[in-house]
């Protein structure tokens, strides 16, 4: 099981929350509305521009490209250049001379003064339905600005809030077939507008800006003030962390062996603890980025895209300056998420093999990459103990040891003879030498096969981890940064790289053999009218909970809060995705129980919290049945 990462991850705008009786609101995730091309270029602009090094050609494709998911066919230039006034050459100076502090100025006024070019246009426009367009559009310039300016300056965000209520209804109306048509109020608008446009003047229009050792839509006139304004961290637009669909299926040994997950509390734990971004630093634990994020289901999340850390969706610097700047490495090396299916197997671990124990792999993962507390010895061994239960998918056209069945096709087994040819211009190697079929098709060993370039004039070039060809059928883009896009494309690599002089036939047997190695039966997971994702995520989140029948007598603080935050807040999140309405209240008050353990532990009330945690099994048991 695991559960949809969408439903706790949080994106900059495009909150639902969920209020709990007497609880702390819980955000859910909602997919964000389309941002326009400038405002979606600016604040790609003050994300790209806080990564050191800046990468300037994404900076400069965020302004003349669309950025990624897109509605828009055009980009922020050429949208200017075709519908608007505001001058952009200040912007493309900088950017042409990298210069950051000039970027930020000529951005920030630019869309200061695109938001007063539409306001102008509402002024200016002889119909209702005018004015209205032209106000909407100056909204959706202001949403740039907005997250920033609500939590540096919550007074004069509710003012100009006000003011573009006012604004609005002031337009007038066209009325329901010439019945309740309203005139324009210019002067109501005019004063609305004066709001806006006087703040936007001081502090986004001023005419130099105090330098920023960080980027950020804060008004010029509160950084000046010196005041320390906390930003919860954001990704930028063209970023999807969201799940992929089809959801891959989980294949678990001690399932596939009939044992019941709330039998294994430690397994249990380290299964909410891959869920659960508590265990990561910021600004990964704020945006709901768990290990679950990159490797979903166990297997690898191949739509997972974030600007300036992401070359290609399924890739990520995970040593790159967003998630830890201590560890940032300040080089653009981007890996492919690689599958961790049969992770029991397939060590040494990381793409280079540099870890020899899933131990240590995963710590470095937690500290490291992603800027976590240290985590206890429990916490590893939980983790651990989960991982090493990824299996690979069933596949009916292979045995245990390699081999294929009489369920493969034809042109598989001739594909096999190929595999495990020798071939002089291999030094008499052949697939197989690495990829040994009856080891899980890897040698455990590191290879430099070239397919990295050097890192400079004369460096050696770097070896990798030989991965297995189990599963991977459904894995691609292939190779550590994920440059071959299809098996087909393996195959051909090595065939020209090599030299191995392979007919079009038997390429296309080899590719026919590496699929049939790297299938696997069902791969994804089927949902039907009560098989629901949320009935998946409510499973999960209930086998986490019960856990706390052995941590609540140990007294465990620590785990019992990781656990009971993580929860609470997910099956909230989850209830939002519910189809069978009204039981959502009962999903809700599961989540309020567990909150109140979590209080009780803290309050050290045991009685307390053994109290809500027996209400939280009553209730969890007596909704089971219809919670679909």
């Amino acid at each position: 099981m695991k559960r949809l990462r969408q439903l706790q991850i949080i994106l900059s705008f495009g909150f639902a929350l969920v209020l709990l009786a007497g609880q702390a609101a819980h955000a859910t995730a909602a997919k964000e509305a389309p941002w326009l091309p400038e405002a979606a270029a600016y604040r790609l602009t003050l994300f790209l521009g806080n990564l050191a090094p800046v990468p300037w050609e994404a900076l400069q494709d965020a302004w003349e490209n669309p950025y990624r998911g897109s509605q828009f066919p055009k980009g922020a230039l050429a949208r200017l250049e075709d519908g608007s006034a505001v001058d952009t050459s200040a912007l493309e100076q900088a950017i042409a001379t990298e210069d950051r502090a000039a970027v930020y100025a000529a951005a920030t006024r630019l869309i200061a003064a695109r938001i007063n070019e539409e306001l102008d246009r509402a002024l200016a426009a002889e119909t209702s339905a005018g004015a209205q367009a032209a106000v909407a559009e100056a909204q959706e310039l202001y949403r740039a600005f907005g997250d920033h300016l609500k939590a540096a300056d919550p007074g004069a965000a509710r003012e100009i809030g006000r003011a573009w209520l006012e604004l609005t209804s002031a337009t007038g109306s066209a009325g329901v077939l010439g019945a309740g048509t309203q005139d324009a109020d210019r002067d109501a608008m005019t004063a609305a507008r004066a709001v806006i446009s006087d703040y936007l003047t001081a502090n986004y229009l001023p005419d130099s800006f105090v330098p920023r050792a960080k980027l950020t839509a804060i008004p010029e006139t509160v950084h000046l003030s010196g005041a320390d304004v906390a930003l919860r961290p954001t990704l930028p637009p063209g970023s999807d962390i969201f799940d992929q669909d089809p959801l891959p299926r989980l294949v678990l040994k001690f399932e596939e062996q009939g044992i019941d997950e709330k039998d294994l509390p430690l397994i249990a734990y380290g299964d909410m603890l891959f869920d659960s971004a508590q265990i990561f630093g910021s600004p990964a634990s704020d945006l709901g980025i768990a290990c679950s994020t990159c490797h979903n289901r166990s297997d690898i999340n191949n739509r997972l895209f974030i600007p300036g850390a992401s070359h290609q969706p399924g890739a990520i610097d995970v040593d790159g300056a967003f998630f830890n700047p201590i560890f940032n490495d300040r080089r653009d090396d981007a890996i492919d998420t690689p599958s961790l299916r049969g992770l029991r197997f397939t060590g040494p671990y990381g793409r280079d093999g540099r870890f020899g124990s899933l131990h240590d792999f995963t710590r470095n993962v937690i500290v490291n990459e992603f800027g976590g507390a240290e985590p206890t010895p429990f916490m590893l061994d939980a983790l651990v103990a989960y991982m090493q239960e990824f299996d690979f998918l069933p596949n009916s056209m292979l045995t245990a040891q390699g081999e294929l069945t009489d369920k493969a096709p034809e042109a598989a087994f001739r594909g096999e003879e190929i595999f495990n040819r020798p071939f002089a211009q291999m030094d008499g190697k052949s697939c197989a030498s690495c990829h040994i079929p009856s080891a899980n098709f890897l040698d455990r060993k590191a290879h430099d096969i070239g397919s990295a370039a050097p890192a400079y004039d004369g460096a050696r070039t770097g070896a990798f981890d030989t991965p297995t060809l189990l599963s991977i059928a459904y894995n691609a883009p292939y190779f550590h940064d994920g440059s071959l896009p299809t098996l087909a494309s393996v195959v051909d690599w090595f065939d020209s790289t090599k030299g191995l002089g392979l007919t079009d036939a038997e390429r296309a047997d080899l590719t026919a053999y590496l699929e049939t190695v790297g299938a696997g039966d069902d791969p994804f997971e089927a949902f039907d009218e009560r098989n629901t994702p949320f009935r998946l995520a409510f499973d999960e989140l209930t086998t986490f909970a019960s856990t706390l029948d052995t941590l609540l007598p140990a007294r465990d603080s620590h785990h019992i809060l990781i656990l009971t935050d993580t929860v609470a807040a997910d099956l909230a999140a989850d209830a939002s995705t519910m189809s069978n309405l009204a039981e959502r209240p009962g999903i809700y008050r599961m989540a309020e129980l567990l909150d109140q353990v979590g209080e009780a532990v803290r309050a050290e009330d045991w009685q307390a919290a053994n109290t809500h945690w027996a209400d939280f099994k009553a209730t969890a048991t007596e909704i089971d049945e219809r919670v679909y």
